[in-house]
Formats: C-alpha cells, sequence, structure tokens
C-alpha cells in the first residue's frame, strides 16, 4: 500500500486543529490562508505564491464545469463519458481567453539563506 504524501492547498472553511493533526500525522501538510482573527504563522515563500495562485485554479476549474460542461454525470456508457470530457477539454481548449499560471514562479536561488 502506497502512502499519500505532500501539500493540500484549501481555502479557509478547511481550516481546523483537528483536520492539520489526522493530515500531519499521514505526512500531508495543510496550506490555507489565515481568517481575520488568526495569528500570523511563517510560511515558506513558494507556498504562499502557490496559495494566491489557486484562485486561477479555481477559475479554470469553473470553466471547464460551466462552460465547457464536463461535470454531466448521467452517462449511460463509458464511451458516452469519455467523449463528453474529451469534447469538453477541446472547447475549453479552443477558448480565446483563457487564465494562465507562471510556471516560474520564483527563483529559489535567491532566497537561500547562508548562515
Amino acid at each position: 500500500m502506497k502512502k499519500i504524501f505532500g501539500k493540500l492547498f484549501a481555502d479557509r472553511g478547511y481550516i481546523s486543529q483537528n483536520l492539520f493533526d489526522m493530515l500531519f500525522v499521514d505526512n500531508i501538510h495543510l496550506i490555507t490562508k489565515l481568517k481575520k482573527n488568526m495569528k500570523n504563522a511563517l510560511m515558506l515563500i513558494h507556498d504562499k505564491i502557490i496559495l494566491r495562485k489557486r484562485a486561477i485554479i479555481e477559475t479554470i476549474n469553473d470553466q471547464l464545469k460551466n462552460i465547457c460542461q464536463i461535470e454531466h454525470t448521467r452517462h449511460r456508457c463509458f464511451t458516452n463519458f469519455i467523449v463528453n470530457l474529451i469534447s469538453g477539454l477541446i472547447a475549453y481548449n479552443l477558448m480565446p481567453k483563457k487564465p494562465s499560471i507562471n510556471p516560474d514562479i520564483i527563483d529559489t536561488d535567491r532566497f537561500n539563506l547562508v548562515a
């Protein structure tokens, strides 16, 4: 059995100490923005930048579901599901304006600290 590990980027609705502790034990780091009444916590600059990019990812998911209609769940066979999914992805690719993320989000060499 393979263990899942890594970082989970979520919105403020998922903030709870119990959930954070359960995920942390399983080697999953929950990263969210802070609520207004919470104390500031240290966060890696790379994680902070990716958390900002989360809004763009949510926009793309919304466009795929609502404009390209890939969230239809009443397919009668697997072939219809695949055809609907592929046609939705093609429709998204043909859209003239799409949100994008710059993959070169940070130069990590600039932030390495020498002790």
